[in-house]
């Protein structure tokens, strides 16, 4: 028999989402087994999967020791990111990040050690804010991501309640995002909101936009609005209406002004041999909160901007 006690991360979920955040190794079949068999108690008690974890709860356990030694063995690969972060805010719930264009958000397929939130549980593993010897089932997340080319703002969440927060706050749309680009050209419209439908062919990792409804199709909204123009490239700033996968780059390439440095979207655009990467930057982040945020409630109507973006200053292009 063995026992574990509720702490506050792990408190306000199912006890089967954390049990199996736990337990990683243990089958569902057998997870849900063992609580209809009343080998998993709450409280001393027979519990159902559905049931609401609480602090102080102390969850029972008369399972096999082969997954207690599973969950309890150490894992700190974190521990080999460098603690290399661009904090632009930081408070005991939440960091905000500017996440450079050529880091991955989470580990992938080609990856050694080096990721951001990699860098975030080592950065607050070395300050004491996480220790996973202490931790059941929690560990600081990513609220949103930013693919590997892009750069921008990328929000952590150091605790339980944080997360849940945050998850909630984005899927209602009350975190606003804009985001710089270099286009090629100039639209007709110094500003605009374009609308649209979208398909992904997820072999190719490439989506379609579509003016009309089409089967699968996913409706798209962007709304653009020029800053600087050049002569030959455009600085525009573009708020996300829906959040689609390469929405921008793919939107702003079917209106036939596709981003500077996209070699996907834009391939018969030449861009000035120093750009890496395509042109776009998650630099401002809004919180605009249409009900209670619980412990993130100081958050609302509170704005954040990137200063540095490697091909804009000041509202000019600047490369």
């Amino acid at each position: 028999m063995r026992t574990l006690e509720i702490k506050k991360n792990d408190a306000n979920q199912r006890l089967d989402k954390f049990l199996q955040k736990h337990f990683k190794t243990m089958p569902k079949s057998l997870m849900y087994k063992y609580i209809r068999k009343k080998c998993i108690k709450l409280n001393g008690k027979k519990c159902d999967i559905d049931v609401i974890l609480k602090e102080g709860d102390v969850l029972t356990f008369y399972i096999k020791d082969e997954f207690f030694e599973d969950a309890e063995e150490k894992h700190y690969e974190f521990l080999k990111a460098p603690v290399k972060l661009d904090i632009i805010y930081e408070d005991e719930n939440i960091l905000l990040l500017d996440k450079k264009p050529g880091v991955i958000v989470h580990p992938d397929k080609s990856y050694h050690f080096d990721s951001l939130i990699g860098r975030v549980l080592h950065y607050l593993y070395d300050k004491g804010e996480y220790n996973p010897e202490q931790e059941q089932a929690f560990c600081p997340a990513l609220v949103n991501r930013i693919d590997r080319n892009t750069g921008g703002i990328v929000i952590a969440a150091k605790n339980a309640d944080s997360l849940r927060i945050l998850n909630q706050k984005m899927k209602s749309r009350e975190l606003e995002k804009y985001y710089l680009c270099l286009l090629h050209g100039k639209p007709k419209k110094e500003s605009d909101t374009l609308a649209g439908y979208i398909t992904k062919n997820e072999s190719k990792n490439k989506v379609t936009v579509h003016s009309k409804p089409v089967e699968g199709g996913k409706e798209i909204k962007t709304r653009y609005k020029i800053l600087d123009f050049d002569g030959r490239f455009s600085l525009a700033e573009i708020e996300l209406l829906t959040g689609r996968t390469h929405q921008i780059r793919a939107h702003m390439a079917y209106i036939g002004h596709p981003l500077v440095g996209d070699t996907k979207y834009g391939k018969n655009k030449k861009a000035p041999d120093k750009f890496k990467y395509q042109a776009l930057y998650s630099y401002k982040l809004k919180f605009n909160f249409d009900g209670d945020a619980g412990i993130l409630d100081y958050l609302d109507n509170s704005e954040f901007t990137v200063k540095d973006v490697w091909f804009a200053k000041n509202g000019h292009i600047s490369f």
